[in-house]
């Protein structure tokens, strides 16, 4: 892969009405990894299905109520979902709404679930604190790896203000790619996504707003935020086969010391 090539690894989502592809193997890097960005005016309702990936949504901001096999959900900023390939799921739009989409190839394993976001719940398997001062960061699973899921883990992360996150920096590319989709950081502020496929060095680094996606087919990709501004994003990952659908097989560079 050439230098072009990883200069390449940023999108910006549209912000018109409407679902939208952002991210997908036919645009992109990525082998095995879908993003999707759903936006959706007061009162107006939309059908999701895939027929051949899973896919887990999130509300990045708005209020709506899901409707899934006879049952509503109401569903809120930071909520999230999962819905297995070959189902049918209607989002209705209570208010202005925007959603961000992880998808991946679906192999029959996988089950509908709503996961509201609540910082309550004990430290675990959902909720987790990853990294210590000054790169100390609050994690919540919407896709967990003790979930049944096909290729799919993902989640949201929030830093301190003005910190890194995922830090140290780690890659995961033998098994995983990722895409973090950012949010809650409206222009003109900004966090920086470091982009390096080289042990010690940065190779690239993508000033990040609200709807920016960056790609990880491979490689390290530590953030932070200016000051003031929290690093936050939805974090898409999927495995490269299903033994590979692991949570803890990231490897530090190891220029760096956690």
């Amino acid at each position: 892969m050439d230098q072009q090539k990883i200069l390449n690894w940023k999108f910006t989502s549209p912000e018109k009405e409407g679902f939208h592809t952002v991210v997908s193997p036919e645009n992109s890097n990525c082998k095995t990894t879908w993003a999707f960005r759903l936006n959706l005016a007061e009162s107006n309702k939309f059908e999701l299905r895939n027929d051949g990936l899973e896919l887990n949504g999130i509300v990045v901001s708005g209020e709506a109520k899901i409707n899934f096999d006879g049952k509503s959900y109401p569903i809120n900023a930071r909520d999230s979902f999962y819905l297995p390939a070959e189902k049918t799921l209607q989002i209705e739009a209570k208010t202005k709404l925007v959603m961000f989409f992880g998808g991946a190839p679906f192999h029959n394993k996988g089950k509908f679930f709503v996961r509201k976001y609540d910082l309550t719940l004990p430290l675990g398997d959902i909720h987790q604190i990853h990294g210590k001062p000054p790169y100390q960061r609050e994690v919540l699973m919407t896709v967990a790896q003790q979930d049944e899921a096909s290729r799919l883990i993902c989640g949201i992360t929030e830093g301190e203000p003005g910190k890194w996150t995922s830090w140290p920096p780690h890659q995961h590319s033998k098994d995983l790619e990722e895409i973090y989709c950012y949010f809650d950081i409206p222009k003109p502020k900004f966090a920086l996504h470091l982009a390096s496929r080289k042990p010690g060095e940065v190779e690239n680094i993508f000033p990040v707003s609200t709807g920016d996606f960056v790609i990880v087919p491979e490689g390290y990709h530590p953030t932070v935020g200016m000051p003031g501004v929290k690093s936050c994003y939805f974090w898409i990952m999927a495995a490269f086969s299903d033994e590979s659908r692991k949570y803890d097989l990231a490897v530090n560079d190891p220029n760096f010391e956690e």
